[in-house]
Order: structure tokens, then C-alpha cells, then sequence
């Protein structure tokens, strides 16, 4: 799929769930304690951020969305310090004030980029603090266009059963990001974005790909879910749907800093793409590049809207252009994991001409992508004759590569592009001129693996061969 950024600005999100802050003291080490085999740190810099469903929040106010947030903080100055800094985020909060637990707090140790230790500030709410949310969570219903539940086992999401309830009522969309061993408290919600090592613990563990994906769809039958989205570290996300094909999004290739926050930055970019309009295969794909710049940063960090914004464009503008087998290999594969769909056409392209340009964009909107395959030089000579290339096949590729329709350009030596077409698979074959479905050379493998065969006109009756035969009667 081709991305690109919804208007985040159109939606608000409401964020419930677990907020807490989160505290780093960064220092210097250069030596051991003598008291004990433990590093000494001289703090040089203090710093707060929001923590859990806080964070949620905040990167959804990043994005350009509008954001309420509902949740349990202490009455101290943790809690005050939360307040302060998501107000000055433009988010709206409304906070229940627990008279009898701290404001959760996660203080860490950072020397050097590295975190040496975590301390938590922390007890669990109880059951009444959690009831008090049901009347804050009704009275901001009615301007949401989607509500993100981000649960951390803390207490503030133990009557979620009741939350859902109040949501599914006004028809809202429903995301979790759940814990602990028993979903079912979530029945009903409409996506849940476990990571694998929670997914496990309640579906069982997963060998196969396979094995992931069935186990996936008899938990989204028994939770009466739309769908699940794990995500999966190194290994990407999966998206499983019932009655759609499951998507697997590879990992973004950065280096990882800091997994800090990472799954909250996934549910904030795809909440917000959704109640923006996004469809949810394209909404994932969002949040996985959006979680690929979370984990380059030291700390909870939000992503905003214009570094998702670049991230995405040199994505798209990336990966383009001519191509070897190998490395179309590569992006092809990528594509498809992504969902998108992928068409192939060929030809000899010696002289680009109207017809050629009208077509590739005729063909380009058959699908996602377009490969564009181009007879070396010695076999236009084969097809064509004695006198044929006129432009030898660097400049050929160039040429078609500059087009906007096309994303991708490789070159084959055979005669025909079955061995491309047996490699790479398309999801459509795209042929020009008057044939036959059944006269398209390849046709028939690309049927057989359930491929689509299309056959469109060239344009004002354009071809090379005229223009050529054109000069030489112009020369006599």
C-alpha cells in the first residue's frame, strides 16, 4: 500500500487507563562505589515525563489529534507534575484523585544512553478509585471519535467490563492494550494489541506462523474482537482479521535505543489513524513505522506528526527505481508482507512515447506497486532486428524509472519474463496491446497461483516501431 499522513487534526481520541510518570536521572560514570560492586552516578540532569496511558495520550496530542485523557493519579507531586506537563501538551485531562495510593511513578537510572536501574513508586488502586472513572468516562463520550483503553495491571482499568459497556453503547471503536493472563475481561472490544509474550500467555505458545495466526482466530471468536494486532519485536506485527488474509509487517531496520513506551506509541498512531479515517491495514502500517522512531530514542518519547511525516516519505521515496533481481527480491517481499498489491508488465520501452506513459499509469492503477521488466539489449535485438535498441538498456531504465507511475525497473535477458514472473510472483500481469487473455505470454503461471491477467490499450496508437519506420520515410 502507498502511504501517506491522514489528517490528524479531524479526530479526538479518549485515552483511559493506567497513567503514571515516568522519572530519569542522567549522569556520568567513571567509577565504583567503595561500598559496594555497584556503579557511582553523578546526576546532571533530572528529567519527567508521562508514563503509560499518559504517554498514549501524549503522543496522540504529538500528531496533531485531540486528546481527553481519564485515569487515577495520587494527590502529591508526581501528580502534579503529570498535570503540568500534558496541559501544556494541549491534552484535556480529567484525573480521579485516589485518597489512599501515590501517583505511579518509575524512576530510572540512565548513564551513558544505558539504563542501570529501575525503581518503582507504586500501589495498586483499588476497585472504588477504578468505579469513579465510570461517570468521567460517560460524560466524554459524545464528541470521541475512538477510545483507547491502556491497561498496565495497576488498578485503574478493574471494572473495564463496565468501560466497554458505556463505549460499545455510543458505538464507538474500542482498542486495548491489554495484560495479564485473562483477556476476557476485554470481550467485546473491537482490536486488542497484545505483544507476543502476552498473546502466549493466553492463547499458548506459538511454533509456527500458522500456529499464531489459528490461535490468533479463536481468540478473536471467544472475545467477539474485529480483529488482533500482536506485535511481535524484531519480528514485526501480524494483523489477524476473521474472514481477511492475516498481514505481517516486518520490523523497521534501526538501531534499538530504548523500548521504553513503544507499545504505547503503537496504539496512539493507530488509534488516531483510524478515528482519522485510516482503513486498519493501512492505520498498522503507520504504527509500525511509527514504533521503528520510538525505539531509535533513549526514554518515553512521543512521536510527533511531521517526524512521522518524513519518516514516511523517505520511505516511499525509498527503494525505487532500478533494480537488480536480488534487490527486487527484497522490496517485493517486503510489499507483499504489507499488504500491497504488486504488477508486473514488460516490454522493450526503446522510445518513450504517450502510449508508453498512458499505459504505465493505466497499469499502475491496477495495484500498490509496479514492476516495469525490460529486455536487455541483445534480446530487443532477437524481437526487433538488426538496428534495434535505439537507446541501449542504462538509458531505457533510466527513462522508465523517472516515471511516476512506476516504482520499480529491472532488466531480463531471456526472451520472455516467465522467469520474472516465476520468481516474483505479481498479484497482476499487465500486458498492452490486442490480445487475448489466454495470448499473454505467462498467463498461465500467473493464473495458476490465482493472479490476475489484465490487458489494457496503449494510447493515441503510439508505438516505437512507427515512430522509427516515421524518421526513416521523414530521411528518404
Amino acid at each position: 500500500m502507498k502511504l501517506d499522513i491522514p489528517r490528524f487534526d479531524t479526530t479526538r481520541i479518549l485515552v483511559v487507563g493506567d497513567v503514571m510518570l515516568d522519572r530519569y536521572w542522567h549522569g556520568d560514570t567513571t567509577r565504583i562505589s567503595p561500598e559496594a560492586p555497584v556503579p557511582v552516578v553523578k546526576i546532571n540532569n533530572i528529567e519527567d515525563s508521562p508514563g503509560g496511558a499518559a504517554n498514549v495520550a501524549l503522543n496522540i496530542a504529538a500528531l496533531g489529534a485531540a486528546c481527553n485523557l481519564t485515569g487515577i493519579i495520587g494527590n502529591d507531586a508526581a501528580g502534579q507534575s503529570l498535570i503540568q506537563a500534558l496541559s501544556a501538551a494541549g491534552i484535556e485531562c480529567d484525573f480521579h484523585f485516589s485518597e489512599y495510593s501515590p501517583t505511579i511513578t518509575k524512576l530510572r537510572v540512565l548513564s551513558h544512553h544505558q539504563q542501570l536501574i529501575r525503581l518503582d513508586f507504586e500501589e495498586n488502586f483499588s476497585s472504588i478509585d477504578s468505579l469513579s472513572l465510570s461517570s468521567r468516562i460517560s460524560g466524554l463520550l459524545n464528541n470521541v471519535d475512538l477510545v483507547i483503553f491502556s491497561d498496565y495491571k495497576k488498578g485503574s482499568l478493574n471494572n473495564i467490563e463496565n468501560f466497554i459497556s458505556l463505549v460499545k453503547a455510543v458505538g464507538a471503536p474500542i482498542l486495548v492494550d491489554p495484560k495479564g493472563d485473562d483477556f476476557t475481561k476485554y470481550k467485546g472490544a473491537t482490536l486488542l494489541t497484545p505483544n507476543l509474550h502476552e498473546f502466549e500467555v493466553v492463547a499458548g505458545q506459538c511454533s509456527t506462523e500458522e500456529d499464531l495466526v489459528n490461535k490468533a482466530k479463536v481468540l478473536i471468536n471467544d472475545l467477539e474482537l474485529e480483529a488482533l494486532l500482536v506485535t511481535r519485536g524484531e519480528h514485526g506485527m501480524s494483523l489477524i482479521r476473521p474472514g481477511e488474509t492475516e498481514l505481517h509487517f516486518p520490523a523497521r531496520s534501526r538501531d534499538v535505543f530504548d523500548v521504553t513506551g513503544a507499545g504505547d506509541t503503537v496504539i496512539s498512531v493507530l488509534g488516531a489513524s483510524l478515528g482519522a479515517g485510516k482503513s486498519l491495514p493501512e492505520a498498522v502500517a503507520l504504527a509500525n513505522i511509527a514504533a521503528g522512531i520510538a525505539v531509535s530514542k533513549v526514554g518515553t518519547v512521543a512521536v510527533s506528526g511531521p517526524e512521522l511525516r518524513r519518516e514516511v516519505q523517505k520511505d516511499s521515496d525509498s527503494g525505487r527505481g532500478v533494480m537488480s533481481r536480488a534487490q527486487l527480491a527484497q522490496v517485493v517481499a517486503d510489499a507483499k508482507a504489507n499488504g500491497e498489491k504488486v504488477v508486473f508488465t514488460n516490454g522493450c520501452f526503446d522510445i518513450i512515447h504517450a502510449g508508453h506513459v498512458g499505459y504505465l499509469q493505466d497499469a499502475r492503477g491496477q495495484g500498490d506497486r509496479l514492476i516495469v521488466a525490460l529486455n536487455d539489449d541483445a534480446s530487443v535485438t532477437r524481437l526487433k532486428g538488426e538496428g534495434r535498441p535505439i537507446n541501449p538498456i542504462e538509458r531505457r531504465m533510466a527513462v522508465v524509472a523517472g516515471l511516476e507511475a512506476v516504482d520499480w525497473v529491472v532488466s531480463f535477458d531471456e526472451d520472455t519474463p516467465i522467469p520474472l514472473l516465476e520468481e516474483f510472483k505479481p498479484d497482476v500481469l499487465v500486458k498492452g496491446g490486442d490480445y487475448e487473455i489466454s495470448e499473454v505470454v505467462g498467463a498461465n503461471i500467473v493464473q495458476a497461483y490465482g493472479g490476475e491477467i489484465k490487458v489494457l490499450a496503449f494510447l493515441d496508437n503510439c508505438s516505437t516501431t512507427g515512430i522509427v519506420e516515421k524518421i526513416q520515410k521523414d530521411k528518404q
